[in-house]
């Protein structure tokens, strides 16, 4: 367990490090998402990896990892959004942003801990293609769930599914430093 989380904090340092120079760039106008919005962005990263993953080509220079990290801020900002809804203007300042993207971020840690207790780690026997599914699998789940209206009959919510994918998305980030 001990590797796996410096190796967490390794890759999500990265992807703040990314946050913070973008909320420089931005600010925080990723508020104006609804959850629709946010989750088409997730779906798009998800598609370009699965393209470069079967073709090896990437025409507009993207990259697999880049878009990894792409998908673990923007499902921290998914998260961020499903608890404080979204906004028609910029509502928050950058520090504030950068506040609730370290809790979600802590947040998904500790729940990765949790899930690598009871699974094994067996995410370290997943191929990166089958993590990039599963993370297409959890968008597709969450878009169904939306267009149900947010309403679930069996199954965990929106907010559990993003978790899920931020951790996919930084395990395959570990397996691409490996």
């Amino acid at each position: 367990m001990a590797d796996t989380n410096k190796d967490f904090d390794r890759v999500t340092a990265k992807c703040r490090a990314i946050f913070v120079e973008k909320m420089q760039d931005y600010g925080p106008s990723w508020r104006i998402f609804r959850l629709h919005g946010i989750t088409d962005q997730l779906y798009i990263k998800v598609c370009n990896i699965r393209q470069v993953q079967t073709t090896g080509v990437s025409l507009v220079g993207d990259d697999i990892e880049g878009n990894l990290r792409a998908i673990v801020n923007y499902g921290i900002t998914a998260i961020i959004q499903s608890r404080h809804g979204y906004a028609d203007s910029i509502d928050m300042t950058r520090e504030r942003a950068t506040e609730l993207y370290d809790k979600i971020l802590h947040e998904s840690k500790e729940l990765m801990m949790r899930k690598n207790h009871d699974y094994g780690e067996a995410w370290r026997e997943m191929s990166k293609e089958g993590i990039v599914d599963m993370i297409l699998a959890k968008i597709i789940r969450i878009k169904t769930i939306l267009d149900n209206g947010g309403k679930t009959i069996a199954s965990e919510g929106v907010e559990g599914n993003y978790f899920d994918i931020i951790n996919y998305a930084i395990f395959d980030l570990i397996h691409y430093e490996e």
